[in-house]
């Protein structure tokens, strides 16, 4: 089974930033598409950035220019850079992977991130 395990939460002040890091107990490259996603209260759960297996990266139109997601398959972990941080960006935050193995899809326990003052 595939587990992935997120870390690097907190409270930080408007204009801050976070490193969300998403660590999975298999080789990344045995999988597909990864991304960050994130639920605030009472809002149903969004994607927030993905990247392929091949790099290729996408972000929602509010993260644009602030967030940066990568993937270092040699640590078997995702990142999620997060900068200019904004009170609405005040989410749990999920990883969720692909795995090539047998399709199935995989999700983290989720990381709270608070932007406050």
């Amino acid at each position: 089974q595939v587990q992935l395990v997120e870390s690097g939460g907190g409270l930080v002040q408007p204009g801050g930033s976070l490193r969300l890091s998403c660590a999975a107990s298999k080789n990344l490259f045995t999988f597909g598409d990864m991304g960050w996603y994130r639920q605030a209260p009472g809002k149903q759960r969004e994607l927030v950035a993905s990247i392929s297996h091949d790099l290729r990266r996408n972000y929602a139109e509010s993260v644009k220019g602030r967030f940066t997601i990568s993937r270092d398959n040699t640590k078997n972990t995702m990142y999620l850079q997060m900068d200019s941080l904004k009170p609405e960006d005040t989410a749990v935050y999920y990883c969720n992977a692909d795995w090539l193995v047998n399709r199935a899809e995989f999700w983290g326990q989720g990381t709270q991130v608070t932007v406050s003052s």
